[in-house]
């Protein structure tokens, strides 16, 4: 069956970009002049993705509202002879249908993704995460995509190779070879600690799933952090049915921290033939200024 929607979690708070986030959404924070969740959307949208589905809280109405039409704006554009930019933001405006649900208390991944069951009704369905951005020709999702059509429709989970030293950070994968990209899982722990993680292949935040998971995380206790843990209740499927881990390929920047969303921003404005020389020089004149030779 052809995957038409993907939920995008973003009930988070953001608390490790406070101030900041004090009023505004984590997500709209910008990577040069493009809000970050403009990255998530266009790659769920370029993989054919028909329906986003934000599972949301309370201060998150503005990233919803950027996905669509503002006419007011649109009308200055046009008025002004701005056409470059009315055309960009009319772009954003219909790339694709928008819908949300509310997740009144955060529980975790798996408790969000248990909140968008009503509207994906019984369909496959993908997940990307909020802050986790991957850049490559081939949208990630859709290479999850293509493996789960592959075989049969399997649910496939996205996974890189991670330090071993940084396990604790994410959820982690064990299973059998397929391929050299590609396992069949056996099991998967949340945040093990470095000397007891079965593999070094993570899960940054691509997901392609089946409806099934949803009598799954209606059922299982709360995990890791005492939340409702989506890496516990994949766990339990795979011991269902066939799931398979994918190492896409990709470079992901972990936008929901600091570090990475600088890292984010300098390789953009690096990347970008506009912002090159600027950043470049930038950067120059900020280590002479600071005494950092490298």
């Amino acid at each position: 069956m052809k995957i038409r929607k993907a939920i995008i979690p973003i009930a988070g708070k953001g608390t490790r970009f406070l101030p900041a986030t004090k009023e505004i959404p984590k997500e709209i924070l910008p990577i040069l002049n493009i809000p970050m969740i403009h990255y998530i959307v266009k790659e769920a949208v370029e993989a054919g993705i028909e329906q986003i589905i934000f599972v949301t809280s309370s201060g998150k109405s503005s990233v919803e509202n950027f996905f669509d039409r503002n006419m007011e704006l649109e009308a200055y554009l046009e008025n002004n002879n701005k056409q470059k930019e009315l055309e960009l933001i009319r772009e954003i405006g219909t790339m694709v249908s928008v819908t949300s649900v509310r997740q009144k208390e955060q529980l975790g991944l798996g408790h969000a993704v248990l909140m968008a069951k009503d509207l994906v009704n019984d369909e496959p369905f993908a997940v990307l995460l909020g802050d986790d951005i991957v850049i490559n020709d081939n949208p990630a999702i859709k290479q999850l995509m293509d493996v789960s059509l592959k075989n049969n429709g399997a649910p496939v989970i996205g996974v890189m190779e991670v330090p071993k030293q940084d396990t604790n950070k994410y959820g982690i994968v064990k299973g059998d070879i397929v391929d050299e990209k590609t396992l069949k899982m056996t099991s998967m722990v949340e945040k093990p600690k470095p000397e007891v993680a079965p593999t070094n292949l993570a899960t940054p935040g691509r997901y392609v799933l089946t409806p099934d998971i949803f009598g799954i995380l209606e059922s299982i206790p709360r995990g890791a952090g005492n939340e409702y843990q989506l890496t516990d209740a994949i766990n339990v499927l795979c011991q269902k049915r066939d799931v398979f881990a994918y190492r896409f390929e990709g470079e992901r920047f972990d936008t929901g921290s600091i570090p990475g969303y600088i890292d984010a921003t300098v390789d953009f404005a690096l990347k970008d033939p506009k912002t090159r020389e600027f950043m470049v020089t930038s950067m120059r004149n900020r280590l002479k200024k600071y005494g950092i030779t490298l």
